[in-house]
């Protein structure tokens, strides 16, 4: 069945103003994350807080993200056509031309390492460009042919807390390794459990996000446990390493457990309630556990 014309897909509200769909085509709630784990990464990186540099980071980090969203969906655009999660992006309901989003999208991508390259260093300019490029040129292309693109996304995405550091301290000693490792390892149950809730829409568009043949879910909740069992490993590193203390072992602890019992419950229950407290529970964890750390920083 070929894919319906961009301009016959129905949309709730036809003109949501040009605002609203500059933060719809940068995805801006979704790199509301970016920020604060670009926050993170340069507050456990820095010896003391330049706050005009930390602000500097982040603003450069977010712009680079934002570019690769918008590139994202100039990619997708008969994708998201597909499915009703998506089908009110500007782009596919027609109301931004792809020429405003490309241009849009390389003034936001060439800015934000400009501005990274100018006013923090090189190192980190570089990694956030960095994430353009596997997220726009490595990972969209390969959603539509491999399940192993979610790894390949999670890297991109756990990028950004590595820029931070990269922005406090040019070198990238185990702490800033630690940050990447807990934002690769959260991503995989929580991208899963959104994919498992939306395997349906993501099939019927051509997206490959799941193993073909994992039809009960058994495979895709005995990953999210796995990366769940890595994410408690690379949350106790700092503990082990001697850089955290017994008040971080015993909070992240705690807070793993709670994660731990999300995921098991996922991989005795594949129905769609259960997928969703997964989701939640990995949103509510992220904040906590990087929290702690920073509460906890000797």
């Amino acid at each position: 069945m070929s894919a319906p014309a961009v301009t016959e897909i129905p949309h709730a509200n036809a003109e949501p103003g040009i605002l609203a769909d500059l933060l719809d085509l940068t995805k801006a709630r979704l790199n509301l994350l970016v920020l604060i784990t670009t926050f993170v990464g340069y507050w456990m990186g820095a010896a003391h807080i330049e706050w005009l540099r930390l602000i500097q980071a982040m603003l450069g980090t977010a712009l680079c993200a934002a570019s690769a969203a918008a590139f994202n969906q100039l990619w997708e655009v008969k994708v998201d056509a597909l499915m009703t999660r998506t089908a009110d992006r500007p782009i596919v309901s027609g109301r931004m031309k792809r020429s405003a989003a490309f241009w849009i999208a390389c003034v936001l991508g060439i800015a934000g390492t400009a501005w990274l390259a100018l006013a923090v260093n090189v190192l980190s300019a570089t990694l956030a460009a960095s994430t353009i490029v596997i997220y726009v040129l490595i990972y969209t292309p390969m959603k539509r042919h491999t399940a192993w693109c979610t790894l390949v996304g999670a890297v991109s995405g756990a990028i950004p807390p590595v820029v931070g550091w990269a922005a406090a301290n040019p070198h990238l000693t185990l702490g800033a390794w630690v940050l990447f490792a807990i934002l690769f390892t959260w991503q995989m149950p929580h991208f899963l459990a959104i994919a498992w809730m939306h395997r349906d829409q993501y099939r019927g568009a051509g997206l490959v996000m799941l193993k073909s043949d994992d039809q009960t879910g058994i495979a895709t909740a005995a990953t999210s446990f796995g990366f769940t069992l890595l994410l408690t490993a690379a949350t106790l590193v700092p503990f082990d390493a001697g850089t955290a203390g017994g008040a971080y072992l015993g909070g992240a602890l705690l807070i793993n457990c709670v994660f731990f019992l999300a995921a098991l419950n996922f991989f005795a229950d594949r129905s769609r309630p259960v997928a969703r407290r997964l989701f939640f529970a990995s949103i509510i964890y992220l904040p906590l556990i990087l929290g702690l750390m920073i509460l906890t920083k000797a």
